[in-house]
């Protein structure tokens, strides 16, 4: 196996491992977080919390390590951009770590919550209530601002080079502004539409798929490079 090969394979299975951990992650810890008593349900669930707190971070370093592998072959047409876009997904990482300590923190208090029973201070559900704004909130800017735009700087790179087909950047490039639309009205108040996180989701597999299957194009990059001459 060659090293384009191997980077291939390597962005592939990080792009599923993301994409899969956080799924995971949401389908474990939403029910828990959304019920109107979460202070209890984080206590009785606290393992199933913890695992999904850990399902997070493994997506964190995953996203990370995504820009990391790709930024070779990105660099090859904008070298800028590579940086933006590696930069982009440290920052996501970054913010999902903040949003992972902000959910074991509080199974930490739900635990002394519990503990004290009727005779709970109000001071616990507060301080539960600033955890879970700081978590929403590091979750809201992690996909919602730094996720859409290093999709946008992925796909439009993708698109101009045609490493991968049109149609398939072309997909992410529109997937990634719905996320971002997602973002800015959530951000204003406004209910969001989880539907709008489906299209980037089915891409990322479809693009890994791609990945492992045909791989880059670097033919086509090569004569678009040579087109710009």
């Amino acid at each position: 196996m060659n090293k384009q090969k191997r980077i291939e394979i390597g962005a592939a299975t990080l792009f599923i491992t993301a994409t899969v951990a956080y799924s995971i992650a949401v389908i474990l810890f939403e029910p828990i977080l959304t019920d109107s008593a979460y202070m209890l349900k984080v206590h009785e669930n606290k393992n199933v919390m913890t695992t999904a707190a850990l399902l997070v971070l493994v997506d964190s370093v995953a996203v990370a390590a995504i820009g990391i592998v790709l930024y070779p072959v990105l660099k090859t047409h904008s070298e800028s951009l590579a940086l933006g876009y590696a930069g982009a997904r440290m920052i996501e990482c970054m913010l999902f770590v903040v949003n992972v300590i902000a959910m074991l923190s509080l199974v930490s208090l739900s635990q002394e919550y519990a503990n004290l029973g009727s005779q709970s201070s109000p001071v616990y559900q507060s301080l539960g209530a600033v955890l879970m704004a700081a978590a929403n909130w590091a979750y809201l800017f992690g996909l919602g601002l730094a996720f859409s735009l290093s999709a946008l700087i992925l796909n439009f790179l993708l698109y101009q080079s045609r490493l991968i087909p049109r149609w398939l950047s072309a997909w992410g490039f529109i997937a990634a502004l719905l996320v971002f639309v997602n973002f800015v009205l959530e951000t204003c108040s406004i209910n969001p539409f989880e539907v709008l996180f489906f299209p980037i989701a089915i891409q990322e597999m479809v693009f890994a798929v791609w990945l492992i299957i045909r791989g880059f194009d670097l033919a086509a990059n090569s004569t678009v490079e040579l087109g710009k001459a």
